[in-house]
């Protein structure tokens, strides 16, 4: 079996040393909290996380309230961030729009870490013609353009007239319709977004299979089911959740994207992307409506960034504490 952790010395009373063994986990979290930037932005993540949760208990208002003779109104008692063009609170707009990011941040971090650990895994084990055809269709899916194929994948199911839908086409309209647009972005982001980590888990496979204490698992008829999940897996998921938590703000950059363009959510649910479309529209006259959802989109991408960056070096076991 693999080492799980390390040895280090310290003088007793006597002045003599001691072995205290450490657990590499507890060596990279002990690294991860040195790292500051990567700590606040833990907690940074955390916040937003629970006032999305909770975003009925953080504002007085809802996302879909309209008051025309209040509209596009600066920041004030009654509007913290200001109100948009119809009126709405742009403060409870930005708190429930972080809903719809974080969902597809986690969702879609989800489905491509899943699907991407399973297939890369199981062709880096199996290995012969079965990796090769495996990676083939990897490598061929690798050729598709992938913001174009979200696209083409939620025109087809949006355009038209839904009242002439039949089949499983009527099926996932409603289902879309009911999840409030958002399926059809999870799918697009799950078919396309497990490559990476299918390659990635692919070479971890095969860099550890060949290891010694692998063989002996083998040699000593243990089930490729328990050699899986009990020597491979242990020892590659560390590169592969730090690979996934990199991929993050790429899946929350593609989701405002796609509501820019009027691809995202259904109105009136706010998503970042569609309030920074309305409120470019509008940025000369009545900035407020467009810097919030900026800023907070921003804010959280460089979050997940230095997150990802702070969990790669405290996994990273070339790394050595001074």
């Amino acid at each position: 079996m693999a080492d799980t952790a390390t040895a280090s010395t310290t003088p007793n009373g006597n002045g003599n040393g001691i072995e205290r063994g450490e657990s590499l986990w507890n060596q990279s979290f002990r690294r991860f909290k040195n790292n500051k930037m990567a700590v606040f932005s833990l907690v940074f993540l955390i916040v937003l996380v629970l006032m999305a949760i909770f975003a009925p208990l953080v504002t007085t208002h809802t996302y879909f309230d309209t008051d025309l003779v209040a509209r596009d109104q600066s920041p004030n008692e009654r509007f913290l961030l200001g109100s948009d063009y119809l009126g709405r609170d742009v403060y409870t707009r930005v708190i429930y729009g972080a809903r719809v990011s974080l969902a597809v941040a986690f969702v879609g971090s989800f489905i491509s870490f899943l699907v991407g650990l399973v297939y890369g895994v199981t062709s880096g084990y199996l290995g012969g013609k079965a990796d090769s055809w495996m990676m083939r269709v990897v490598d061929v899916l690798y050729g598709l353009p992938t913001l174009i194929l979200v696209i083409l994948i939620m025109v087809y199911f949006r355009a038209g007239q839904p009242e002439k839908f039949t089949g499983f086409k009527l099926f996932f309209y409603n289902l879309d319709s009911s999840m409030g647009g958002m399926l059809f972005i999870f799918l697009g982001i799950g078919i396309t977004s497990w490559l990476q980590m299918a390659r990635i888990a692919r070479g971890e496979t095969l860099a550890i299979k060949n290891r010694e204490f692998v063989e002996n698992a083998t040699a000593q008829g243990i089930s490729h089911s328990r050699i899986i999940f009990k020597h491979l897996l242990p020892n590659i998921l560390g590169p592969c959740i730090v690979l996934e938590t990199a991929s993050i703000p790429s899946y929350i950059l593609t989701e405002a994207f796609l509501s820019f363009i009027g691809l995202g959510v259904n109105p009136p649910m706010p998503s970042w992307g569609s309030m920074i479309q309305e409120g470019y529209q509008a940025i000369r006259s009545y900035p407020h409506e467009i810097m919030a959802p900026v800023v907070l989109l921003t804010l959280t991408v460089l979050a997940f960034n230095f997150f990802g960056d702070g969990l790669r070096d405290a996994l990273d076991p070339k790394v050595v504490d001074k």
